[in-house]
C-alpha cells in the first residue's frame, strides 16, 4: 500500500508547485500559431461524413456555440502553457454548458459535471480555464459589459479555491461522499431569483424520464414500440432516412444485429452482477441513431429502447468514444479503449454516476459506452439568465468542479495550498478569459470565412430536415 505524506508536506508541495508555475502566469492563453480549420478537419475525420456539414452549422451559430465545439483548439494551445504538475483525469471540457443536473441511483437530485468524452489525466487548471474562457465568450456573447463578465469569472475561480480550501479538511470517506444536491444549492442561493429558478429547474427535472420520452419518441405497432424517425436528428441507421454511407452497410440487417448483440453482450461484462440482473428483466424494442450535442456531432451514436414487462420503458445511450484532445496534447497514461477511458474518468470525477453507465467495443471497431439516455437531466438556459442569476451558476459550477477535483485527485490539501486565498489566480485567470474570448473571436471569424467560401460546408438542423420533407 501508498505511504501516506503528512498534511504539512502535501502543502509543501503545493506551496512548491509556485515556483514552477507561478500564479500570475495562468493569464497566458498559450500557442495560437496554428489554422483552427485544419484542426477542426482532423478532428473530423472518421466521422459520419453526411453528418459534418451539422457539426459545423451548429458551431457556427455564434461564437459560443463555437467554443463549445472546439475543445481540440483550446488543448492545443495549453500545450506550452506553464502547469502545476498536479495532475489526475480531469473533465477535459468543462465549459458552462457541461454541467447539469441529474438523478443519482438513490433518485437524488444533484449537480455535476456531465460530459466525459474528453476525460483524461491532466493539469487540474486546464479545466478551471475552460470554465473561465466559456463565460467570458457566453457573457460577450450576451452582450454583458466586461465589468459584470470579470465578477462572473472571478466568482468561479474563488468558488472553486474556497471549496477546495474546505475540501482539504475534509476525511478521504467524507470527500468521497461529498455531493453537491439541488436541496444544498437552494439553500445557499445568495439571490430570491436564483432560489425560485432552482426551485423551478428541480420541478421540470422530476418530469425529464424515461416514461415521458416514450410517446416523444416512438409509436407502438403491432404490440412493439418503434422509434420515430426525426432526420436528422434521429432515424434509423438501415432506414431510408438514414444518413450513413453505404460502406457502413446498415443496411445488412440481419448482419449488423448479430454485431451489436455481441457488443451488448460485451457491455454486460462491463457491469456489476446486479445491474445485469435488472437489465435482463427489459426487452429490445428498437434501435437508432441519435445526432446529440454540438462537439459530438458526427461521431456514432446510438439510442436503444428496451420495455419492462409492466410496458414501462429504459432508454439507453450509446456514444463512440474516441481519442481525447487532452490525451493528444498532453502526453499520460490512458486506457487503450476509449469507451472504459469515459466510464474511469466519469465515475472518478462524479460523485455518483448512471446505474447502466459501462463500454463496449461495436461494429467496424469503434469504442463505445453506455448511459441513459435522459433521468432526470436538465441543463441551464445560460442565455436567458440575468446577471444575478449568471453570477450564481458561476459560483455552482466552480463549487461543482472543485468537488469533483477534489475527490478524483486526492489532492485538495495540495491544490489548496498552492491556490492560496484565490485572490492571485483569480486575477490571472480573469486576464487569461478575456484573452481566450478574444482568440476564440478570431478563430470563429477564420471558421466561418471557410464556411461562406466553401472550404468547410456547414447546414443547419433545419436546412437537413427539409431534405427529408415531402
Amino acid at each position: 500500500m501508498a505511504e501516506i505524506q503528512s498534511l504539512e508536506t502535501r502543502q509543501a508541495f503545493g506551496r512548491a508547485a509556485r515556483e514552477q508555475a507561478k500564479r500570475s502566469l495562468h493569464a497566458k492563453v498559450g500557442n495560437v500559431d496554428r489554422d483552427p480549420v485544419e484542426l477542426l478537419q482532423q478532428n473530423s475525420a472518421g466521422r459520419v461524413e453526411a453528418l459534418v456539414p451539422l457539426r459545423y452549422g451548429r458551431m457556427s451559430v455564434s461564437p459560443f456555440t463555437f467554443f463549445r465545439g472546439s475543445a481540440i483548439l483550446q488543448a492545443h494551445d495549453l500545450a506550452e502553457t506553464v502547469n502545476t504538475g498536479i495532475v489526475f483525469p480531469i473533465c477535459g471540457d468543462a465549459h458552462l454548458m457541461n454541467f447539469g443536473g441529474f438523478a443519482t441511483p438513490e433518485r437524488q437530485l444533484v449537480f455535476d459535471l456531465n460530459d466525459f468524452d474528453e476525460v483524461a489525466p491532466g493539469p487540474w487548471e486546464w479545466d478551471l480555464k475552460r470554465l473561465t474562457a466559456s463565460l467570458a465568450i457566453a457573457g460577450e456573447h450576451m452582450g454583458i459589459g466586461r465589468g459584470p463578465v470579470s465578477d462572473f469569472v472571478a466568482t468561479a475561480v474563488h468558488e472553486y479555491c474556497d471549496r477546495m480550501r474546505e475540501y482539504s479538511q475534509y476525511s478521504t470517506l467524507d470527500l468521497w461522499h461529498e455531493i453537491v444536491t439541488f436541496e444544498r444549492m437552494i439553500e445557499n442561493a445568495e439571490s430570491d431569483e436564483g432560489r425560485r429558478l432552482l426551485l423551478k429547474a428541480r420541478e421540470k427535472a422530476a418530469t425529464r424520464t424515461n416514461e415521458s420520452m416514450l410517446a416523444k419518441m416512438a409509436a407502438e405497432q403491432e404490440g412493439r414500440w418503434v422509434l420515430q424517425d426525426a432526420p436528422p436528428a434521429l432515424f434509423h441507421p438501415g432506414g431510408p432516412n438514414s444518413l450513413l454511407g453505404e460502406h457502413e452497410a446498415w443496411s445488412n440487417t440481419h448482419a449488423w444485429q448479430n454485431k451489436l448483440d455481441a457488443a451488448f453482450n460485451a457491455y454486460l461484462g462491463t457491469l456489476a452482477p446486479e445491474r445485469r440482473a435488472l437489465l435482463g428483466q427489459f426487452a429490445l424494442q428498437d434501435v437508432a441513431f441519435k445526432v446529440v450535442g454540438v462537439g459530438s456531432v458526427g461521431t456514432f451514436c446510438l439510442v436503444l429502447l428496451l420495455i419492462d414487462s409492466h410496458g414501462k420503458p429504459l432508454f439507453l445511450q450509446v456514444k463512440e468514444a474516441r481519442e481525447s484532445v487532452i490525451a493528444r496534447y498532453f502526453t499520460s497514461d490512458v486506457p487503450a479503449h476509449q469507451g472504459q477511458r469515459v466510464v474511469a474518468g466519469q465515475r472518478l470525477l462524479q460523485a455518483a454516476s448512471d446505474a447502466f453507465l459501462g463500454w463496449t467495443t461495436g461494429p467496424a471497431k469503434r469504442n463505445f459506452y453506455f448511459r441513459q439516455l435522459r433521468d432526470m437531466k436538465i441543463s441551464a438556459e445560460v442565455e436567458r439568465m440575468s446577471n444575478t442569476v449568471l453570477q450564481g451558476y458561476a459560483r455552482l459550477c466552480g463549487w461543482a468542479l472543485a468537488r469533483a477535483h477534489a475527490k478524483a485527485s486526492g489532492k485538495a490539501v495540495e491544490i489548496a495550498a498552492y491556490v492560496g486565498n484565490g485572490d492571485r489566480l483569480a486575477d490571472a485567470l480573469t486576464e487569461y478569459a478575456f484573452a481566450c474570448a478574444a482568440q476564440n473571436e478570431k478563430d470563429y471569424d477564420t471558421f466561418m470565412h471557410a464556411c461562406r467560401s466553401g472550404k468547410l460546408e456547414a447546414r443547419s438542423d433545419e436546412d437537413m430536415a427539409a431534405d427529408f420533407r415531402v
